[in-house]
């Protein structure tokens, strides 16, 4: 069996899940990349298709584009939930296809709820066809597939890492192994068991009267053993598919009734608004409270460096905006998790894994384990008196050595937190954006240590981050263009230097270990969307002071996308041709609010509802010659960008 990896859309337009498995699927239903036991980690679907046979045909593959097989396609959410409903038709197939996809909250089972109806004028007798090619455990070697005849199921496994597909219903045929052309031909031929990744099941439907609809619940499990993965099928087959769709459709409904409710009245606010607490909470690990940035689409890694692994960044705007929305819960058991991830020396470093081991990475970012740091002082606002002396004691530890570590890191030179990678993970050097995160990191901690009636602790922290704040103003602040510098002692290769000092532009070079040499330009002065991080969150200086208006006014004249409008991260980004982002939009958005201005706000909010997805998700891009989606579908950052920015906008006057 060929592998279809390179099949993979980078886009997709839904995902679904329970904080243990999450699956990513199109706008045709088709399941393409499905995780389990943890949110981003492992990957196991190389692909799944579905097709309708009817007698003496081939199979019509009903999740195809319409252009393959001329189906059509109506697809969304089931309103206020985070059960997917596709609707299948084809002029040249009498069967419709409706088809429901959700995860079961609590199992370790994904439920496929598929009705056929004949809307032909004549019975009809057709064959439903189910196959699965695996790559268990995100390898393409070793696998088994079997067919487990008192299941009437296949099973797909690798090592510890079990699945099993089947049906309330009793199949008809079943092939294990190498069964791709003949589920196209209805031949499957009944092999058992084979060292192989594929396999296939067929239903059949004698005889459906015209009108009539038929229903087939298809049930995949999954396990760190065979018994366990067909004790979840035994248990799923007990009950009603209805049943296990009504019990999630109502986890969902009371999940939003746990938040506070939209606090605007405009209903596409209101529908984005509880889309992005959904997509949210499907993003956080059930077994360690992590929060992944998306689920990941480009796992051969072939224009980014991957997205599915836990950011402290991210994290810390995705739990502020969670504790807004009244989900404290998630946010506490997000920062217990920092506890595993912090290094012995109090770094965080720039991404996890979701059990807290560090992911790849390019270096350390100093802003990364300031905003967690940030981010815990803003959790614990949100907590009653007694759950603040909870939460306190279990991250004192953390804050301490945490904070300690920030400290170590100052320039004497500059004053600024030392050279790191930038928040967009492209640059090193004293990043502007890095320091204000460093300075409010720092605050927090210092607050923190007010809390625990440690006072010394709390002076030498706010010491330290009232000079980051000073040296931010007076060494950062760029008079000829009106805007901050993004940073200083800006690394560049050889010929960038030798450029700059042609040109007479401010350069050095330093001496690395073993006598390499750092080139660097003393100043950066591109125009980047992070500088509205002075004000809006970290509050290095308020969103009023002239800097700050000056800075918010360049950065919107400056990176504002000429054809589709919205921001873009930072004059000439290339970074899959350089769109404007939603999150960034939502950040002038947030600083507009800040500095009273409510209109301009709005206007910047309805922008990024206008380039919600069809399925009502936030990407991270919007192209920016044609306003379609670009890239990341849904970004966890996007959505915590949103639910700020419309809690803010409804407490100003």
């Amino acid at each position: 069996m060929t592998t279809h990896l390179e099949r993979k859309p980078y886009l997709v337009d839904a995902v679904i899940g329970n904080s243990k498995f999450l699956a990513s699927l199109t706008r045709t239903g088709r399941l393409v990349r499905l995780w389990w036991p943890n949110v981003g980690f492992l990957q196991h679907v190389d692909m799944i298709r579905t097709g309708i046979r009817m007698e003496g045909a081939q199979t019509s593959w009903f999740d195809s584009a319409e252009q393959e097989y001329g189906w059509q396609h109506e697809a969304a959410y089931v309103p206020r939930s985070n059960l997917y409903r596709v609707n299948a038709h084809s002029s040249q197939c009498p069967i419709e296809v409706e088809k429901v996809s959700f995860a079961v909250p609590g199992q370790d089972l994904l439920v496929f709820h598929y009705q056929f109806t004949n809307r032909s004028e004549q019975p009809a007798t057709f064959h439903f066809v189910h196959y699965t090619s695996m790559t268990v455990s995100e390898s393409p070697y070793y696998h088994t597939t079997q067919f487990d005849v008192e299941a009437d199921a296949l099973v797909h496994f690798r090592h510890r890492y079990f699945f099993m597909a089947s049906s309330a219903n009793v199949c008809t045929k079943f092939q294990a192994a190498n069964a791709w052309d003949n589920a196209n031909h209805g031949a499957l031929d009944g092999s058992r068991i084979q060292m192989a990744s594929d396999g296939a099941m067929e239903w059949t439907f004698a005889n459906i009267a015209p009108g009539e609809t038929v229903s087939l619940p298809v049930y995949i499990t999954a396990g760190h053993t065979k018994d366990e993965a067909k004790s979840v099928m035994h248990q799923a087959k007990e009950r009603a598919v209805e049943a296990w769709t009504a019990e999630t459709a109502q986890y969902w409904s009371d999940f939003l009734k746990s938040a506070k409710p939209c606090p605007m009245e405009d209903e596409r606010i209101t529908a984005l608004y509880e889309r992005s607490l959904l997509a949210m909470k499907l993003m956080t690990d059930e077994e360690t409270g992590s929060i992944i940035a998306a689920p990941e689409f480009d796992e051969h890694f072939a224009q980014c460096g991957g997205y599915a692994y836990c950011w402290g960044r991210d994290a810390a705007f995705i739990t502020t905006a969670l504790d807004r929305a009244g989900l404290t819960d998630l946010s506490d058991r997000f920062y217990l998790w920092t506890l595993t991830a912090q290094d012995p020396d109090g770094a965080w470093q720039q991404r996890h894994y979701h059990d807290g081991a560090l992911a790849p990475s390019w270096g350390i970012q100093l802003d990364e384990g300031a905003s967690i740091l940030w981010g815990m002082y803003q959790h614990l606002l949100f907590l009653s008196e007694q759950e603040q002396t909870r939460f306190l004691h279990q991250i004192w530890p953390a804050v301490e050595v945490g904070a300690n570590f920030l400290t170590k890191q100052i320039d004497a030179e500059t004053g600024l937190p030392r050279a790191s990678r930038d928040l967009w993970e492209e640059r090193d050097g004293q990043h502007t954006y890095s320091a204000a995160a460093v300075y409010a990191g720092l605050d927090a901690a210092a607050s923190l240590a007010d809390l625990a009636g440690n006072a010394e602790l709390s002076n030498t922290w706010r010491t330290a981050a009232q000079g980051i704040a000073q040296s931010i103003t007076d060494r950062c602040w760029n008079a000829s263009q009106s805007v901050f510098y993004r940073g200083l002692k800006l690394e560049v290769n050889e010929a960038a230097y030798r450029q700059a000092q042609e040109q007479g532009i401010p350069s050095a070079i330093q001496t690395r270990e073993k006598g390499y040499p750092v080139y660097q330009l003393e100043y950066d002065p591109i125009v980047d969307v992070s500088l509205l991080g002075i004000s809006v969150p970290f509050g290095v200086v308020p969103a009023s002071h002239p800097y700050a208006v000056q800075t918010a006014d360049t950065i919107e004249r400056a990176l504002t996308s000429p054809s589709v409008g919205g921001i873009k991260r930072y004059e000439n980004d290339q970074y899959i041709g350089g769109n404007p982002w939603i999150l960034t939009t939502l950040w002038l958005a947030q600083y507009r609010v800040m500095n009273g201005q409510k209109e301009a706000a709005m206007e910047l909010l309805q922008w990024a509802v206008d380039h919600q997805t069809e399925m009502g998700l936030l990407p991270e891009q919007v192209d920016r010659h044609s306003g379609d989606t670009a890239w990341v579908v849904p970004l966890t950052w996007s959505h915590a960008m949103f639910i700020l920015a419309v809690h803010m906008l409804s407490e100003t006057e």
